[in-house]
Order: structure tokens, then sequence, then C-alpha cells
């Protein structure tokens, strides 16, 4: 599974958050594959997945969450992905 977190230097929201839903999807979900991207490096690719807000987060290539989610958030999407139960 791969998750995708959209940012933007200096967004202290994003960095507040990313070690703490990093940590929540590698227990969660084996096989994770986590990407931090930033949103001027990889605009063509944030266009293409429909990100207008930041932080946004996409789930093997779909925008999920177009806000920062919480952990238990982010843990309910990534379950309901694998079929899991929380």
């Amino acid at each position: 599974m791969k998750v995708e977190i959209f940012y933007t230097p200096g967004c202290s929201e994003c960095s507040a958050a990313h070690a703490k839903l990093r940590r929540a999807a590698q227990e969660t979900v084996t096989n994770l594959e986590w990407r931090e991207l930033n949103v001027l490096d990889d605009v063509d690719y944030a266009v293409e997945l429909g990100v207008l807000t930041l932080p946004s987060i996409a789930v093997d290539g779909e925008l999920v969450f177009t806000s920062m989610p919480t952990v238990m958030q982010l843990r309910e999407a990534l379950l309901n992905r694998t079929g899991a139960r929380a």
C-alpha cells in the first residue's frame, strides 16, 4: 500500500503530524510505501490527483484526505482499504 502526503515547506501543521501518521500507518498495514511529497516539486502529480489544499493524503493513487487526518482516521481509512476492521 502506498501512502503519499502532499505538503509545502514551512507548513507547521504538516511537520507536526507526519511522524505520528507515519508510525500509525506502519503499525496498521504491512508492505507500506510512505512518501512525503513537496507539492512544489510534484505539482503535476498533485494536480492529476486533484490536490487543492494542503496537507493532503493519497492512498494507492487516490486522494483520500484533503486536510490532516487524526491518527484514528488514517488507521480506519487504511484498514477499510485492506478489508480489515478497526
